[in-house]
């Protein structure tokens, strides 16, 4: 959430940030609105306990106490209940955008920064991720759906290997640049997942909750590696903090149906390698340029032709005050697929999970916190499947990949 001191000495260029997301300014004006409330029901209520002390010195009992003490019984209820309700409203304001980042409505105004490597041109016909995945034998969304339901699957073989080698592949870079390995659990408590913006019901709902019990299966290890620090103060000398986190990925994709949820592009389960920084406030635009250019380098590395788009403030979601994404070729649709993300959410998040760091000097303040995806082990299979591909149906596996999947080619298994 936003400082409730920045919303009160700046209402119009918080209103502004928010409109430009796309959010009513109508937003802040409640905020505003329940925040005089709450303040003026403080002054009320210090007013009260102050004569009832007064009262109390005189060891007297009186019609006054009484009253007081009944309108105490009232006032404090009314003062939690506005609490609540200032809480609610400030979760609703979203982060604000960076001044760098390109003002637009909608994905249609992303902005390309950057190519890199160039579309492969096939001397055959190439085929879809599904296709070469069923012919050879390590792809199977017809077992998933008969086992657990439409878009799951299992993988086979080189398949399984192959997402294996992904995860290692990410996490040996990574450690290499001083990112600490994390594996973590694959359930949260809501606090955690909502603090991070994921929802469970509406529209956008991702998280799957689970019955009768305040826990749901995560959405990215971004919750739980945002969670790990929460209620914590850091202090300075031990920032930044740099975690590679590896877990199970369940994501509802309420509505998210279209030409091109099925395969491997739009599951509901999947692995994923998250990277996570938490840093002072004046280092968040470094360490996001870090990340983005730790994606660009794996992608490189696998050789798959790729290029950056930066989000306009209208596409940037809830939490993010800028954000990067990659996406990668794919022949199949003759078009970029999205493959990574990475966001600096600023001090957004780490005011909702209280997170703060001590400085040098003693004085507190919130983190910033960043994530990027270095690994997600459904649309990253699919690019490979699909640009390595051959005319006789094998799969180059790139080189970067060879030592731990122990081959050079996917060929048909046997069995």
């Amino acid at each position: 959430m936003l400082d409730i001191k920045l919303i009160r000495e700046n209402p119009e260029m918080v209103k502004n940030g928010v409109t430009k997301k796309g959010y009513d300014a109508f937003l802040v004006d409640k905020v505003l609105e329940i925040d005089e409330k709450k303040r003026k029901l403080i002054v009320e209520i210090e007013g009260l306990r102050a004569k009832r002390n007064e009262i109390a010195e005189k060891k007297e009992v009186s019609e006054e106490g009484k009253k007081i003490k009944e309108e105490l019984k009232v006032k404090d209820p009314e003062l939690k209940k506005l609490d609540e309700e200032l809480l609610v409203a400030l979760n609703a304001v979203p982060n604000l955008p960076l001044d760098k980042v390109p003002v637009g409505k909608s994905e249609k105004d992303n902005v390309e920064v950057k190519r890199w490597g160039e579309p492969r041109k096939f001397g055959f016909e190439p085929e879809d991720h599904l296709d070469l995945g069923k012919n050879l034998g390590i792809l199977d969304f017809e077992t998933g759906a008969k086992v657990t339901g439409s878009q799951f699957y299992y993988l086979y073989g080189d398949g399984a290997l192959l997402e294996l080698a992904l995860v290692q592949f990410a996490f040996e870079k990574l450690s290499k640049e001083g990112f600490l390995p994390v594996i973590t659990p694959d359930l949260a408590k809501s606090r955690y997942y909502l603090g991070t913006g994921y929802q469970p019901k509406g529209s956008e709902a991702q998280i799957y909750e689970i019955n009768g019990e305040d826990l749901g299966l995560i959405a990215t290890a971004e919750v739980t590696l945002a969670g790990k620090h929460a209620d914590e103060i850091i202090p300075e000398e031990n920032l930044p903090l740099k975690y590679i986190g590896y877990s199970h990925c369940f994501r509802q994709e309420a509505g998210a149906y279209g030409k091109y949820s099925k395969g491997l592009y739009r599951v509901h389960q999947f692995t994923k390698a998250e990277m996570f920084i938490y840093c002072t406030p004046q280092d968040s635009e470094k360490y996001h340029e870090l990340m983005l250019k730790m994606e660009e380098e794996i992608y490189q590395g696998l050789g798959l032709p790729y290029r950056v788009l930066e989000m306009c403030t209208g596409d940037l979601g809830a939490m993010a005050a800028r954000k990067f994404d990659v996406e990668v070729w794919l022949p199949s649709r003759g078009e970029y697929g999205e493959v990574t993300s990475t966001s600096n959410c600023t001090g957004y998040q780490a005011r909702n999970l209280n997170i703060k760091y001590r400085k040098i000097s003693g004085e507190t303040d919130f983190v910033h916190m960043l994530n990027g995806t270095a690994i997600a082990t459904s649309r990253t299979p699919l690019a490979i499947l699909e640009n390595y591909q051959n005319e006789d149906g094998s799969v180059t596996i790139p080189e970067v990949l060879r030592k731990w999947i122990g081959k050079n080619k996917i060929t048909p298994r046997n069995n």
